[in-house]
């Protein structure tokens, strides 16, 4: 059986949001570029996105430093890269693998199955710090029957895994430079790494190795790290960069709206935005506590606030185009007053928690409204603004936090809430089961129903006080084409990017 798309694999589709380009006129005095310069908020801490969960990896490297077998287009459908093509048994227990012929990586080696097994086995290793590590161990048997097919056997049936491995978590690398690729990544894509400038920019330039030069139109591109928001506003329309595929939010993505110098799109993405809860913590491990928190949070006024009210509203850990989805955002409205009777009830009084933010744009704005709602409740929350690296370190490796805001971003990242040790230290064998059975059954209509009884069970759990999906406003000069509107994974696919 020959499947080309993971999401007709998964019984999903994917219903975009808004989306909202000006028209603007021609820049016909505009001469021909090839150089472009990217706004990230944030700075990767390595560049190798196998061994980190920072999404800002992946904005840098996937798709242009290094490939995967697969890859998801925007659409959320999956297509070929490394892997020309592919069949599955109907037990989707063997995945075999036709691999692209003439492919180098960019220090001149050969790709080859060799290194498909190499990776694969490498990212299900004791030392694995891989975010999918439970993907590649479920991998009974690699067998590479020659050097350009790759046959995977599975202890259990994966009826993701092809959605899976187009996941920057999957890329492929050689034995010879997979253990410098924090700092000196090396890949099969089409770009490879001129420079990195700590705290200020990295650098890209095409790759003479790429089987395809002549379809990059962009021969440099370098990504500028600005975490304060009006630096970043003040930067483009200073001209001094291109594009900024996220990290203009809130009323600034309006003021573009109105200039005709930038085109502005705002799509959708896999984001699911919370004010995350150390579910161990006391008094936090009492679910009245929980509740109570959700109930103070008026959500509406947190997107305004953080979003200009470009997303949406969510009730639990599920993107709202998701066609499992079920709205459950009026579990817990608006109710200061509930709020106070359940923290009465638990018997928690003068309740003082730290509320700890990361660099993200929408993080602050949050942070800013949610101290202001839950003093109305009787609970003072501390705010610690920390860099990336503070938060990476402090609060999710070593969970060292009472509250905190973020947007998770991967795909079915529902799989988390199965993790007790996850860093919000949420522990359901009810939720677990229920994420066991989505994650292996082959029954569309019994993978539906688990997902939609997960989501009942976060919910009722209050696991986190979930806010609202993350939109994907992205600004840039116009003229600049080809830059993904909506966002199934956060890439930059700088090989379909050019000038008009």
């Amino acid at each position: 059986m020959l499947i080309s798309k993971t999401w007709a694999v998964l019984g999903i589709g994917v219903a975009w949001g808004l989306s909202l380009t000006l028209a603007a006129p021609h820049a016909s005095a505009q001469a021909k570029k090839d150089a472009l310069i990217l706004g990230m908020s944030l700075e990767p801490p390595g560049l190798d996105p196998t061994i980190a969960p920072a999404a800002a990896i992946g904005e840098i490297t996937h798709l242009n430093i290094f490939e995967g077998l697969t890859r998801i287009q925007e659409n959320g459908e999956v297509a070929p890269l490394l892997a020309e093509s592919w069949t599955v048994s109907p037990d989707m227990m063997t995945f075999t693998f036709k691999l692209k012929q003439g492919v180098k990586f960019q220090d001149g080696t050969a790709f080859d199955s060799a290194d498909v097994k190499y990776s694969f086995e490498k990212y299900a290793g004791e030392k694995s710090t891989n975010k999918r590590k439970a993907v590649f161990a479920n991998m009974a048997k690699i067998e590479t029957p020659d050097a350009y097919t790759v046959a995977i056997s599975l202890k259990k049936p994966d009826p993701t895994l092809l959605f899976s491995l187009g996941e920057n978590t999957a890329v492929i690398t050689a034995p010879e430079s997979s253990d410098t690729n924090a700092t000196k990544p090396i890949g099969t894509g089409p770009y490879k790494l001129q420079d990195w400038v700590k705290g200020d920019s990295v650098t890209l330039v095409a790759a003479e190795t790429y089987r395809d030069p002549a379809a990059i139109k962009i021969k440099t591109v370098k990504f500028r790290f600005i975490s304060d928001q009006g630096a970043m506003v003040a930067a483009m329309r200073a001209g001094d960069l291109d594009a900024v595929p996220i990290g203009i939010n809130g009323e600034n993505v309006r003021e573009f709206q109105k200039d005709k110098r930038f085109t502005v799109t705002v799509g959708s993405t896999e984001g699911e935005t919370m004010l995350i809860i150390n579910n161990k913590r006391k008094p936090l491990d009492d679910v009245r506590v929980r509740r109570a928190l959700s109930h103070a949070i008026d959500k509406q006024a947190v997107l305004e606030a953080a979003a200009a009210g470009l997303g949406k509203v969510i009730g639990s850990h599920f993107p709202p185009h998701h066609p499992a989805y079920v709205d459950l955002t009026s579990m817990y409205p608006y109710d200061p007053a509930k709020a106070k009777a359940l923290l009465k009830e638990a018997g928690v009084g003068n309740l003082e928690l730290t509320l700890r933010l990361p660099p993200p744009p929408y993080a602050r704005p949050i942070g800013e409204v949610v101290q202001a709602m839950l003093a109305d409740v009787g609970i003072t929350a501390k705010i610690e603004s920390v860099e990336w690296a503070q938060w990476l370190d402090g609060t999710f490796k070593n969970k060292n936090f009472d509250l905190t805001v973020v947007s998770h971003v991967e795909p079915n990242d529902f799989v988390k809430y199965a993790e007790p040790d996850y860093y919000w230290q949420y522990d359901s064998k009810e939720a677990q089961a229920l994420i066991a059975k989505a994650t292996s059954t082959l029954d569309k209509a019994e993978r539906t129903k688990a997902l939609q009884d997960l989501q009942r069970r976060l919910a009722e759990d209050a696991v986190n006080v979930f806010l609202y999906n993350l939109p994907r406003p992205t600004v840039y000069k116009t003229g600049l084409k080809g830059l993904w509107v909506n966002a199934p994974i956060f890439v930059n696919d700088l090989a379909a990017v050019y000038w008009e």
